[in-house]
């Protein structure tokens, strides 16, 4: 497990951190109020800076706009911009999944229609994949699209689509041969949101946000040419749009862990209990923290396996749900371990006179952790995926 980085790598990593050293301040501080970190309009802001800035389309070829830059260098780039605490973005879905689909399925004329508006960030895509029968059991999906001359009708419902009230555009999966076996007859449609037929309606959640959504196709009418690849063929996109990211996916979230252990502790010692000692005195909160740290170092190890098999071309494997799984619940007892330090101060909120803003940011963390372990997988079906492919038990 040696990703290897060179001397020319370092180098370009101190560029990398001179410039957003230099540049998210100064972003930061032209924000007209104090900017709250899970505000759409602040992530997709610091995303549109960094695109016109030149820094996208990191790992697309030369010939699309992109800067074909090595999976070392993205994992730097991605390193250092989670490093200064910029947000993550919010056309996280248009650029690291849609858009190597597209390089290596669409046709030529696909290609010159959507990836501009990707690279500019002009474009916001969403994933129309899951649906209310169909949740981790993907192929199970009910949504149609019936071939009608030179379009198809869509029908269909998908639910926990992230972004979907603010997208353009949706990349959808549907049914095109009703009579296929469960994996077979579904294909990869590119659908403009505006179309008459679409209805969103957004699901609130429990920290009071909605970036989640449920998407409606009533009778939508889907140009032929928004097909992807071959009719019937979209399972075999949807595998590989599911491999794009690997390898780099998880390196924001580690280094936002690594972070947040190093901010628990400062809370811990900030806080008093029985006369003047320091939470942090309490042998239970310590050793808690420690192993929070241990969860940091090992997720950056895995982190680094996955770089370096992606960097030797291996297939993406079960140890990608390893990592999920340790990260989803590591974070839901750190934020378990905040709540107990912060006691009612919790239950303040943001608004009211002399509430703590720290407090409130930590008890919205805590309460959006919740989802950690069922979004993108559940811890369920991980540890299937582990149990079967790692350990080769039977189903």
């Amino acid at each position: 497990m040696q990703v290897g980085y060179s001397a020319e790598d370092e180098a370009f990593r101190l560029t990398l951190r001179e410039w957003f050293e230099t540049h998210y301040p100064r972003f930061k501080a032209g924000w007209p109020v104090p900017p709250d970190p899970n505000e759409l309009a602040w992530r997709r802001a610091w995303e549109d800076y960094v695109c016109q800035a030149g820094w996208s389309g990191l790992g697309w070829p030369l010939e699309y706009g992109g800067k074909a830059w090595p999976l070392t260098r993205q994992a730097i780039f991605h390193e250092e911009q989670a490093r200064i605490g910029a947000p993550l973005g919010v056309n996280i879905i248009g650029h690291g999944i849609l858009a190597p689909t597209l390089i290596h399925f669409a046709s030529a004329a696909q290609k010159a229609r959507y990836l501009p508006g990707i690279l500019a960030n002009r474009d916001i895509w969403c994933q129309g994949y899951s649906e209310p029968g169909a949740g981790s059991d993907l192929a199970a999906l009910a949504t149609r699209a019936e071939r009608r001359g030179d379009h198809y009708v869509l029908n269909g419902h998908k639910i926990w689509t992230s972004f979907a009230h603010i997208a353009d555009y949706c990349f959808v999966l549907a049914r095109t041969d009703p009579g296929a076996q469960r994996h077979k007859g579904i294909s990869f449609l590119l659908v403009d949101m505006k179309s008459p037929g679409v209805r969103v309606e957004p699901i609130r959640q429990i920290t009071g946000e909605a970036d989640f959504n449920e998407v409606f196709f009533e009778d939508v009418r889907v140009p032929l040419d928004a097909l992807v690849g071959e009719e019937n063929g979209g399972w075999r996109l949807a595998m590989a749009a599911a491999s794009f990211e690997r390898g780099t996916y998880f390196i924001p979230r580690q280094v936002r862990f690594t972070q947040e252990v190093e901010a628990l502790g400062r809370l811990a010692a900030g806080i008093s209990r029985e006369g003047s000692e320091s939470a942090l005195q309490d042998p239970h909160l310590r050793r808690e923290i420690a192993r929070l740290a241990v969860d940091s170092h090992v997720l950056r190890l895995k982190g680094l396996r996955a770089l370096t098999h992606a960097l030797r071309g291996g297939p993406p494997g079960a140890e990608g749900s390893s990592t999920k799984l340790h990260w989803s619940e590591a974070h839901q007892k750190m934020m378990n371990i905040a709540m107990e330090l912060l006691g009612e101060r919790a239950l303040q909120g943001p608004g009211p006179a002399g509430a703590d803003p720290a407090a409130a940011l930590w008890a919205r963390d805590y309460l959006w952790t919740r989802a950690e372990t069922i979004l993108a997988g559940t811890s369920e079906v991980q540890r299937n995926i582990l149990a079967e492919q790692m350990l080769g038990l039977p189903r």
